[in-house]
C-alpha cells in the first residue's frame, strides 16, 4: 500500500493552520506567481506588502506549477529546489516553511519509493539546510519511503518520530514490523490502537 497523507500543514508549536487554497472572490492580481530571487527590489516589496495567507497560497501555486515539468522521471530536478529555495527567502519564516511542508506532503506521495523519491529528497536537501520544520519533514518521508520501499530503515527512527510521522506510518504502511513497533510504542493512544487495529485486519 503507497503513502496517502495530505494534512494541512501547521507551523511549529501548534499555531492556526494556513489554508490549502484561496477562498472564492480572489482578486486576480494576488494570483500572480511569486516574486523569482532575480526579481527587482521593489517587486519583492511589493511581493512581501501581501497578506501572508495570499503568499501562501501563491507559494504552493508556484511549487505545483514546477513540480508539474519536473515530476515522473525528472522528479527532484534543480527548478523544484531553486523554487522551494525562492519560498523559504519569503520575510514570513514561518508562513513560508508551512508552505513548503504542505508541498513536500503532496509531492512526495506521488514519487516512487525506490526510484523517483531519492533523486528528490537528495535535490531538495541542501535548500532545506537550516529550515527545520520542513528539514525534519523531509527525513521523515525518507524514514517513510525506505519502510515502503522494503529497504533499510533504523526502528529507533520511527519509534521516536513525531506524531505526524508515526500516524501517517500507522494508516498508510504495510510493514507488519514497522505497524507492530508503533502498536507496542507509538507515543499516542490513537497511534497505537491504529496500528494494532491494522495488525488484527491483515492477520484475519
Amino acid at each position: 500500500m503507497g503513502i496517502r497523507d495530505h494534512q494541512t500543514s501547521r507551523p511549529p508549536g501548534g499555531g492556526p493552520a494556513y489554508p490549502a487554497a484561496a477562498p472564492a472572490g480572489t482578486e486576480p492580481a494576488l494570483r500572480r506567481p511569486v516574486a523569482d530571487p532575480g526579481e527587482a527590489p521593489q517587486e519583492a516589496s511589493r511581493e512581501a506588502a501581501v497578506p501572508g495567507r495570499w503568499r501562501y497560497t501563491r507559494h504552493l501555486d508556484r511549487l505545483a506549477a514546477v513540480a508539474a515539468v519536473t515530476g515522473g522521471p525528472r522528479a527532484g530536478g534543480p527548478r523544484e529546489a531553486e523554487a522551494v529555495a525562492a519560498v523559504l527567502r519569503d520575510p514570513d519564516p514561518v508562513m513560508a516553511e508551512s508552505a513548503v511542508v504542505t508541498h513536500l506532503d503532496r509531492r512526495a506521495p506521488r514519487l516512487l519509493p525506490g526510484t523517483e523519491f531519492p533523486d528528490w529528497a537528495r535535490a531538495l536537501h541542501p535548500v532545506l539546510d537550516g529550515h527545520a520544520f520542513p528539514a525534519r519533514r523531509l527525513r521523515e518521508w525518507s524514514l517513510l519511503k525506505a519502510i515502503e520501499a522494503g529497504t533499510d530503515w533504523n526502528p529507533a527512527e520511527l519509534a521516536t518520530a513525531s506524531d505526524w510521522c508515526q500516524n501517517t506510518a500507522a494508516r498508510s504502511l504495510a510493514s507488519r514490523e514497522a505497524l507492530t513497533l508503533l502498536a507496542a510504542s507509538a507515543r499516542t493512544r490513537r497511534v497505537r490502537n491504529t496500528a494494532a487495529q491494522r495488525l488484527r485486519r491483515s492477520a484475519a
